[in-house]
């Protein structure tokens, strides 16, 4: 039986006090020769919200720990017609043991005798019944051993998570909020991997400082993490960008240059935007990541790179693949796994601590006395909708420590206009208000499109980038 320690961290369980349901009391893999009773354990824990496995030999137990999780497993000591002497299952034992040493087992036999419960605790059984057994007893303990071994899951997973994402040179990594541990968890279980990873989100959810994180998690830590914005990439410089060119390839090529994907080589490459890269070009970029070679532009010589890619987009991939925007057998490549990152007003929890982190940050950056926040400036955070998220945050807590006057952030300082009169119009706001309402509705619009919304605001690719970046979108 191989080992597996990351089984025992890897389940998400929910253990609240009390509760009967079939989900919530535990998953139980039982396991006995006699099909009468394995037919009585199901019949006495079922009805207490126990979901029940049953296997009638020692292959059959191995079989299923590797194949699936569970709670608590419950074994005989003997499966051969005529034998009494308990060895096979105490081998049992040290093999289910040895591959998960968190999983609690307990033993039980009708040839039951203190010399072998005493062999059966020293191979790690959690305890020793019977047969027949006590009901009370027998569910007391089930219930008594589940609830242990979700504790130690739940620990467990939380140092495994606290080591893997605050390490020494990784980006801070704010997310307490409960839709966030679906992101922290994958995170923790695919960042030492090679595995092409998608991040999904709108834009300024922080897709970038999971890239940084998956990549300092990954062994290749140690070697360049290069990103690109690909949406902001002209059509003409997309190529000698990304794969370099040769002197004398294009009219300005006047030197060799090297492209982002050999900076990368051996490390990691976060391709930003993926979903507003031009059809022509995803062609390009599908070859290179189908064959692991480039060609600079200007060259028929080809190079081998070894790079993991991590790529970005706010943009329903699938819907652009149906309107033929994005290439399917691209997206194939890009998202072995995929994580989405939720929006800001998707996780309020987070919001004063993200707000004191980069309080901290720009205070210190600017030196200004501001120390914290006033109760009605923290209001206003906790209710504003967020729209350009944790980029907006950002963008208005920097804001708000240059305005800060008083050495603690007012609503005033953050500028966020939450409670504009309803007769306000246009004649009475700033040139940059109306673009920056211009700019939103635009996104909005197309749903995050970056080409689109340019296009309909007369505005290049680039332009809008800046302008994006300028009223924290």
């Amino acid at each position: 039986m191989p080992k597996s320690q990351s089984q025992a961290t890897a389940r998400i369980v929910d253990s609240a006090a009390g509760t009967r349901d079939r989900q919530k009391a535990g998953r139980i893999l039982a396991a006995d020769d006699q099909p009468h009773i394995l037919e009585a354990i199901e019949l006495l824990l079922r009805p207490e919200g126990f979901e029940v496995d049953t296997a009638k030999s020692p292959a059959a137990v191995r079989e299923a720990l590797a194949s699936d999780f569970y709670d608590a497993v419950l074994i005989d000591l003997n499966y051969t017609r005529d034998t009494t002497s308990g060895q096979e299952g105490l081998d049992l034992l040290s093999q289910i043991v040895a591959f998960d040493s968190s999983l609690p087992v307990i033993v039980m036999t009708a040839w039951g005798n203190v010399a072998l419960a005493v062999e059966a605790m020293r191979r790690g059984a959690r305890d020793f019944v019977q047969k027949p057994w006590e009901n009370e007893r027998l569910l007391a303990i089930l219930r008594t051993q589940v609830e242990l071994h979700r504790a130690l899951q739940r620990t467990q997973r939380l140092e495994a998570e606290a080591k893997l994402l605050r390490a020494e040179g990784r980006p801070q990594f704010i997310a307490a909020a409960p839709s966030m541990q679906p992101v922290l968890q994958t995170i923790a279980r695919i960042g030492p991997s090679d595995a092409n990873v998608l991040v999904t989100g709108e834009h300024g959810t922080g897709k970038e400082v999971v890239a940084q994180t998956l990549h300092v998690m990954s062994a290749r830590a140690s070697m360049p993490l290069v990103a690109v914005n690909t949406g902001a990439l002209p059509e003409g410089t997309f190529e000698s960008e990304l794969f370099g060119h040769v002197k004398g390839a294009f009219t300005d090529a006047r030197t060799d240059r090297i492209g982002r994907f050999e900076l990368a080589d051996n490390g990691t490459i976060f391709l930003d935007e993926i979903g507003n890269v031009p059809m022509r070009q995803q062609a390009k970029l599908l070859r290179v990541l189908e064959t692991g070679e480039i060609e600079r532009v200007g060259s028929s010589r080809t190079k081998r790179i070894n790079v993991r890619v991590i790529s970005a987009t706010n943009i329903d991939l699938q819907t652009a693949i149906a309107a033929g925007q994005f290439r399917e057998d691209l997206l194939f490549r890009l998202n072995t796994v995929e994580i989405h990152i939720p929006a800001l007003r998707e996780r309020r929890e987070d919001i004063a601590a993200l707000a004191a982190h980069f309080l901290s940050r720009y205070a210190t950056r600017y030196r200004a006395p501001v120390s914290g926040f006033a109760a009605p400036a923290l209001q206003t955070m906790m209710q504003y909708a967020w729209p350009g998220n944790v980029r907006e945050l950002e963008h208005t807590l920097e804001r708000a420590v240059l305005m800060c006057h008083t050495g603690e952030i007012q609503v005033s300082d953050l500028g966020l206009n939450v409670q504009r009169p309803q007769g306000q119009n246009l004649e009475e706001l700033s040139i940059e208000e109306v673009e920056g309402i211009l700019v939103r509705k635009a996104l909005q619009r197309f749903h995050g499109n970056v080409s689109q919304a340019a296009e309909a605001l007369g505005l290049s690719r680039g332009a809008l980038y800046r302008r994006m970046e300028r009223y924290g979108l």
